[in-house]
């Protein structure tokens, strides 16, 4: 399980840069020498008055592709500023070695990351006001230098001398006709979901080295070819039973066309057998390839038809097309002659074979649980069983600052009290979200917005962040998937002896829980936040007993006004209050909103400051009546323990009525300081 989340993890710094790879894949194909548009300018080759032509080949791939998989890798683990000192590192290894530095980029991007994100945490919450952005970025700056002459005289050397090991391998395999047997490995590791780091890790980037000096690469499609695949499913079409015939022609577009070839593991772990079907589909088509001196120009990725065509090399589509239609015809012939000689006693049931899939994967599959309709209910916030445990849950809005931070500290407490404390509860901004978390809550007019980003996890739709009953729905789902005997812990991923199970570890986890340095209040958990204490936070001339305001504008600036005259913010900050409260009402429940900038306001915040105002006689806040405006302004989590005090409050119906009954702006102090004491 550790082999398959390490291979999840390297893929997951090459799939955002697919793009990337394909335009230099084009870029190539078309314009190199042996090209079909051959431009000496473009594709590096030849001279103009007198000057060898640079063209954009060789400088995509070497310099372009490794430094975006840098940063990438460094931003799964530490946001963008761990993108930032990755990228650093991985100059440094591409400048000291020769070869094109994939391997290197995917070292150098998560150790940048890493590395800057536990400096940061030397200094967190003692770094004086005003010198954070000097801290920052000195500290990115000087370590980002280090490890770049690091990646120069260290890693570069090391990587150059196994990937020459590698190629040498390879090699041996071509040169005596052994390159078919790779299939023996390759094929059971897809199903294992161990090929991302075969492929990406290590075919990949001896690919493209050999594509730049050949102009074509048979490595390309050793794992990519989708002709094992669609034989397995055309069996299934023709001689499976039930679900699995019914949906075996939908997988088949889906594996063939859409490139997503994992829909058809779940058809595998049915009937075990059945990957002797893809192997051999596999060795025949690489024999193809290798009969045929055929090879793509650059990878296909997604693993679709229209991707491998794209990416064929000029002088070999009659070989690419031969590779995949004989590796369909043997696959399909093996696999028909298991399904009807064995007997069926070893074909199980559809749904149990995908969430085995999903178990090995260490997360759902949005794909492949549309063959058994789950996709859908989890999509609608249904009660469901994840294929692991709820590890990570995420609460997100437009800024991950107010809204977010509230409602993750009621989840939070609830999931606590349910006897699951190891069910990490955190918040974020939209735009901060990334495929890591289990459970996803938002706003119900923020959910599409979420979805792109997070299609692996459950969502759930709320209109009211303090008592939603969704709150009940997600602690039954914790509960449901995270009881030891639930289908969700029988996986080889389960956690032993705790109700949470256990604890995420590892870069992806890392990046879920992470924060960015320059200050935004992202993917932090309340106990996770630095224990300001609410005089620092909130101040005394910042409570107002009885507002003056009387339509939810006019509260929006009282509150801001307060914040203002703390120094916290200033007056465009108080603007984007108003912005984000035409977007999604900040309305929490309880009679409370809790007024915030968006997102891009918060440049406009100078220190953390929270301001409360009561209005005994209610405001109308968009159709709700709300009696307490608690305006927000938050730097580096400074301001999360204030606002879980003030949501254990509001949760608590005799707290609220000592709200409305205060007298002194002393007691509203002290309610809001002794809830987490």
């Amino acid at each position: 399980m550790h082999v398959q989340k390490f291979g999840t993890f390297l893929s997951g710094m090459i799939m955002p840069n697919i793009g990337a790879f394909i335009a230099w894949g084009l870029i190539t194909a078309l314009f190199i020498e042996k090209g079909w548009l051959p431009v000496p300018q473009l594709g590096g080759f030849g001279e103009t008055n007198g000057v060898p032509n640079t063209g954009l080949v060789g400088p995509m791939i070497t310099y372009l592709l490794p430094l975006l998989i840098g940063y990438t890798g460094g931003k799964m683990v530490y946001d963008v500023r761990g993108g930032v000192v990755g990228a650093i590192g991985t100059m440094g290894v591409i400048v000291g070695a020769g070869i094109p530095m994939f391997i290197g980029a995917m070292i150098m991007g998560p150790l940048g990351g890493w590395t800057m994100k536990k400096i940061d945490s030397l200094w967190d919450g003692k770094i004086r006001p005003g010198f954070e952005m000097l801290v920052n970025n000195f500290s990115a700056g000087i370590w980002g230098a280090l490890l770049a002459m690091l990646g120069f005289f260290a890693i570069a050397p090391v990587v150059s001398a196994f990937s020459t090991g590698a190629g040498n391998v390879v090699q041996f395999l071509v040169n005596n006709g052994l390159l078919p047997l790779t299939s023996i490995f390759i094929e059971p590791a897809k199903v294992l979901f161990l090929n991302n780091a075969i492929n990406h890790g290590v075919l990949t980037p001896l690919g493209i080295q050999q594509s730049l000096d050949q102009g074509k690469s048979i490595l390309f499609l050793l794992e990519a070819n989708p002709g094992p695949g669609l034989g397995l499913l055309l069996a299934y079409m023709f001689f499976g039973k039930g679900a699995a015939k019914a949906s075996a022609p939908g997988a088949a577009i889906i594996h063939f066309l859409g490139g997503i070839h994992e829909i058809y593991f779940p058809y595998v772990l049915m009937r075990p057998l059945l990957i002797l079907a893809t192997i051999a589909g596999g060795m025949t088509g690489i024999a193809t390839l290798a009969i045929t001196n055929s090879g793509l120009v650059a990878p296909a990725a997604p693993g679709s038809i229209f991707a491998v065509l794209a990416q064929t090399s000029r002088d070999s589509y009659l070989g690419v097309i031969l590779a995949v239609l004989l590796a369909t015809a043997v696959s399909f012939l093996v696999a028909s002659v298991i399904m009807k000689t064995t007997k069926h006693s070893d074909e199980v049931d559809l749904n149990d074979a995908t969430s085995r899939m999903e178990q090995m994967k260490g997360k759902k599959s949005s794909v492949a649980s549309t063959l058994t309709g789950a996709g859908a209910a989890a999509g609608a916030g249904g009660v469901g069983v994840l294929a692991g445990p709820v590890r990570n849950i995420v609460f997100a809005c437009d800024a991950g600052m107010g809204s977010s931070a509230m409602g993750a500290s009621v989840l939070r407490n609830k999931i606590k009290a349910a006897g699951f404390p190891d069910v990490k509860v955190t918040n974020a901004s939209i735009a901060n979200l990334n495929d890591t978390y289990d459970v996803v809550v938002t706003h119900q007019d923020l959910t599409e917005r979420a979805k792109p980003a997070t299609s692996s996890a459950v969502h759930y739709s709320v209109d009211n962040f303090m008592n939603s009953p969704r709150y009940d729905e997600i602690v039954e789902l914790v509960r449901e998937s995270n009881t030891e005997g639930s289908a969700a812990t029988e996986g080889p991923d389960a956690g032993a002896g705790t109700p949470g199970g256990a604890s995420a570890t590892g870069p992806a986890t890392a990046a879920a829980a992470g924060t960015a340095a320059a200050g935004t209040a992202v993917g932090s958990s309340e106990s996770d936040a630095p224990r300001a204490g609410t005089g620092e936070i909130l101040a005394r001339e910042s409570v107002v007993l009885n507002g003056s305001a009387t339509t939810r504008d006019a509260a929006i600036d009282e509150a801001g006004r307060l914040l203002l005259a703390r120094g916290a913010v200033d007056e465009d900050y108080v603007r984007a209050m108003h912005e984000r409260e035409q977007s999604v009402s900040t309305y929490m429940g309880s009679f409370l909103a809790i007024p915030h900038g968006t997102n891009a306001a918060k440049d406009h915040i100078r220190k953390s400051a929270v301001s409360v105002i009561r209005y005994p006689e209610g405001i109308d806040w968009n159709g709700k009546q709300v009696k307490f405006v608690v305006g927000v302004a938050g730097i580096n989590n400074e301001h999360l323990h204030i606002l879980s005090s003030i949501a254990k409050v509001f949760t608590n119906k005799e707290q609220v009525a000592r709200l409305e009954a205060a007298t002194s702006e002393d007691e509203i102090l002290e309610l809001f300081g002794k809830v987490n004491a």
